[in-house]
C-alpha cells in the first residue's frame, strides 16, 4: 500500500475531505474540561506544577563550543541535555496552559519556542558533528521531532500567542525541514541501499516530518508530495521488520520507530476521513504490532536485547490505537494493565505526551486484577529469538530468552547465542542492553572495542576471542553466508521442554580455530519451577583449545564447590557444573552505565581446566524460591 499511493490520489483526498482537528485546541474548553475530569484534580495539579517549574527555570544555553564538545572530546550529553530541557519545558508549559487556560504560561512559552526557532540547528552534535552549514540544513531524529513538537504546540495554542511566533515557526519549518526533505536525496535514513538497511530513524524522521506537514503545510499539492515521499521511504522501514514481525533493534526502537510511523499513519487517516491509509497489508501490520506482546518477560519488563534500556515502557496510546485499529484485544489488555501499574513512556515529548494525556483521560477506572498474560512460548523464526515462560500467569515464574541471528543486525551487539534468565521479575542472568562500560575500567583504547562486543553478553568465548562484526545485512540475504552468523540447527517447544540449538562457529574468524561450536539452550518443564540447561559443545580445528562459557549478572555471586549462586533482589539461581573438568572465576566490571543509574556487572566464567580438542560445558540452572519478605 505504501508504494502504491500516488500524489494525484492523495491530493484529491486532501482537497475533498474536510475533517475536524486531530485533537482539541486549548480554546476548546469543553474538550479540555473533559480531559481534566478524566485525569482527576490531583493529576492536573501535578502536571500544572511541572509547567510552573519549567516557567521559572532559565532557558538553557546552546553555544557553539558546547556543540563542539562531541567532536573534540566525545562528550554529547551536555549539549543534548540542554537541547532536551528546552523541549521538555515547551512540553510541560503547553500541557499546563491547556489544562488551566489562564494565560500565565504564554510569555515563557513564547520565549522558549522563539529560542528553539533561533537555534542554528535542530539536530544534536552526535548526529551532525560539524557546526551548522546554513545553506544545507541537517535533518536527524531530533530536528524532525522538533518540527512536530512546534507544529502541535502551534495547533494547541497558536491563536493565543503572538502572531509573529506562528509566522516564525512556519518559516523555520520550511527552511530547515520541508524544502530540504522534498529536494534532497542524501539523508541516510530515507531508503535502503546495498550498503545499509534503514532502521528506526526512517520511521522517526518521516513520521515527524509528515506530522509537522499535516499541521502546517497549507498547499494540498505540496502536502501530497510529502505524503508520497514519506510513504515510499517508509515502505523500506516496514520491509526491515522480520518475516514474523520481529525487530532486531529491540522493543525500545520498535516503540520509537514504529510509534512515529503510526503517529503519521493515524493523521493521514484522520485528514482523509479514512480514505487513505499507510497500513496496507493488515496481517503484516498485526505481526509487527504484536512484537511487544511476544517479547515481554514479566509485567512491564521486556527482554533487554539490542538497543533497549532497563525500565522502558511502551507508550500506552500507541498500543491501544494498534489494538483498536488492527483488532488485537491483547494489546488493549496490555495497555490497561500498564495504566494500572503506572507505566508509560518516560519523559515523553509533546507529540506523544499529548496523545498519552488524551488517552489516559478517556479511560474509565481500571481494575486491580486487569492483566495481560503472554504465551508460554514465542519464537521469531527470522531472528532466532526464543522466549520460554514456565508459567505465564505467574509474574515471578522462570523465563528463558535465547537468541541467534547474525552480527550485521541493526543496533548489533555481537551477542550470538546469548541468553537471559528472568526470575521474580528480574533478569538474574542479564543482558546490558544499551548499557555502557566505563572508560576507567577498560582504558580509552579498549573501551570502544568492547562496548557492544560479546564480552558483555552471556556468550561462549573460544580461545579468548570475541565474535566478529558484520556490516548491516538482511536475514535471507545471500551475503549472510559470509557474515558472522548463527545457523539454526533445531528449535522445538512441547509440554516437556523449549529448546534452541545453534551452530555458532561462523560467529568468529579463524583466530578462534573452531571447527564447530554448538550451543543448546533449553527450559526443562519436568519440575514445578522449571530448570534451564545450557550446553556448549566445541571441536577445535587444528589443535587443543580453551573454551569459556560466560554468564552476565547484575546480582550478587557466591561461589561454591560445583555450584554458584546468583542472588537478585527477590530471587536466586543455583548454577551447577562439573567441578572436576571445569574451573570457575568471577570478574567484576564496575559502574556499567544504564542510563540514569550505574550498576556493577559480574562475568561468571566457566572454563576447561586444560586445553581440549573436543569437549563440552554443561550448566544446570535452577530457580530458587522468591524471597517472601520481598513480596
Amino acid at each position: 500500500m505504501l508504494r502504491k499511493l500516488n500524489a494525484t490520489q492523495v491530493e484529491r483526498a486532501l482537497r475533498e475531505e474536510q475533517p475536524g482537528p486531530a485533537f482539541p485546541p486549548a480554546a476548546d474548553r469543553d474538550a479540555w474540561e473533559a480531559v481534566r475530569a478524566g485525569l482527576g484534580e490531583e493529576a492536573c495539579r501535578r502536571l500544572i506544577r511541572r509547567g510552573e517549574e519549567a516557567a521559572r527555570a532559565d532557558i538553557p544555553a546552546l553555544p557553539a563550543t558546547l556543540f563542539l564538545e562531541f567532536q573534540r572530546i566525545g562528550e554529547r550529553n551536555a549539549y543534548s541535555d540542554n537541547w532536551g530541557q528546552r523541549r521538555a519545558a515547551l512540553n510541560w508549559m503547553t500541557v499546563a496552559e491547556c489544562l488551566e487556560y489562564e494565560g500565565r504560561f504564554l510569555d515563557p512559552l513564547l520565549d522558549t519556542a522563539w529560542a528553539i526557532c533561533e537555534e542554528s540547528t535542530w539536530a544534536i552534535s552526535a548526529h551532525q558533528r560539524e557546526l551548522t552549514d546554513m545553506e544545507r540544513p541537517h535533518i536527524d531524529l531530533m530536528a524532525a521531532m522538533t518540527g512536530a513538537y512546534l507544529a502541535e504546540f502551534d495547533g494547541l495554542l497558536g491563536p493565543d500567542l503572538e502572531p509573529a511566533l506562528g509566522q516564525r515557526i512556519r518559516y523555520e519549518m520550511d527552511r530547515r525541514l520541508f524544502t530540504p526533505w522534498l529536494q534532497r536525496h542524501d539523508f541516510h535514513w530515507m531508503y535502503s541501499t546495498e550498503q545499509r538497511t534503514v532502521n528506526n530513524w526512517n520511521g522517526v524522521c518521516n513520521g515527524n516530518l509528515l506530522t509537522a506537514a499535516f499541521h502546517l503545510e497549507p498547499d494540498p499539492a505540496r502536502l501530497a508530495e510529502m505524503v508520497i515521499r514519506a510513504a515510499h521511504s517508509m515502505a523500506d522501514f516496514i520491509d526491515g521488520f522480520e518475516c514474523d514481525g520481529g525487530s532486531t533493534e529491540g522493543v525500545s526502537c520498535w516503540a520509537f520507530g514504529f510509534g512515529n510511523f503510526i503517529m503519521a499513519a493515524a493523521l493521514l487517516e484522520q485528514k482523509t476521513n479514512g480514505r487513505l491509509s499507510f497500513l496496507g497489508d493488515l496481517q503484516r501490520m498485526r505481526d509487527i504490532a504484536r512484537f511487544p506482546l511476544r517479547t515481554l518477560v514479566s509485567p512491564g519488563v521486556w527482554a533487554e536485547i539490542s538497543d533497549i534500556h532497563p525500565g522502558m515502557a511502551c507508550p500506552l496510546w500507541l498500543i491501544d490505537w494498534l489494538s483498536r485499529r488492527l483488532d488485537i484485544p491483547e494489546l488493549h489488555a496490555l495497555a490497561r494493565e500498564h495504566l494500572r501499574l503506572g507505566l508509560d513512556w518516560r519523559e515523553a515529548p509533546l507529540t506523544w505526551d499529548l496523545r498519552s494525556l488524551l488517552w489516559r483521560a478517556a479511560q474509565p477506572d481500571v481494575r486491580d486484577d486487569e492483566r495481560f498474560v503472554p504465551a508460554s512460548h514465542d519464537f521469531f523464526s527470522g531472528m532466532h529469538w526464543m522466549f520460554a515462560r514456565r508459567d505465564p500467569a505467574d509474574e515471578d515464574a522462570l523465563v528463558l530468552v535465547a537468541r541467534g541471528g547474525h552480527n550485521g543486525e541493526m543496533h548489533n551487539q555481537n551477542d550470538l547465542g546469548s541468553i537471559i534468565v528472568h526470575l521474580g521479575g528480574e533478569s538474574l542472568i542479564a543482558d546490558p542492553g544499551r548499557g555502557r562500560f566505563s572508560r576507567e575500567y577498560f582504558g580509552a583504547g579498549r573501551y570502544d572495542l568492547l562496548v557492544n562486543q560479546s564480552f558483555g553478553h552471556s556468550c561462549p568465548v573460544p580461545n579468548g576471542q570475541m565474535q566478529g562484526p558484520t556490516r548491516h545485512v538482511r536475514h535471507g540475504d545471500a551475503r549472510i553466508a559470509a557474515s558472522y552468523h548463527a545457523r539454526l540447527l533445531e528449535h522445538r517447544a512441547d509440554e516437556t521442554q523449549d529448546l534452541l540449538r545453534l551452530e555458532l562457529a561462523a560467529a568468529w574468524d579463524e583466530s578462534a580455530d573452531l571447527e564447530s561450536l554448538v550451543r543448546t539452550a533449553s527450559m526443562q518443564r519436568d519440575c514445578p519451577a522449571g530448570r534451564i540447561e545450557l550446553l556448549d559443545e566445541v571441536r577445535f580445528a587444528s589443535g587443543p583449545g580453551m573454551l569459556e562459557s560466560v554468564l552476565i549478572t547484575f546480582g550478587e555471586v557466591e561461589e561454591g564447590e560445583g555450584q554458584v549462586i546468583i542472588r537478585g533482589e527477590r530471587a536466586s539461581l543455583r548454577v551447577n557444573f562439573d567441578n572436576e573438568t571445569l574451573q570457575l572465576r568471577t570478574e567484576l566490571v564496575p559502574q556499567v552505565a544504564l542510563f540514569e543509574e550505574k550498576r556493577d556487572l559480574r562475568r561468571i566464567i566457566f572454563s576447561f581446566r586444560e586445553p581440549v580438542q573436543t569437549g563440552s560445558i554443561r550448566l544446570d540452572i535452577n530457580p530458587q524460591p522468591v524471597k517472601q519478605d520481598a513480596l
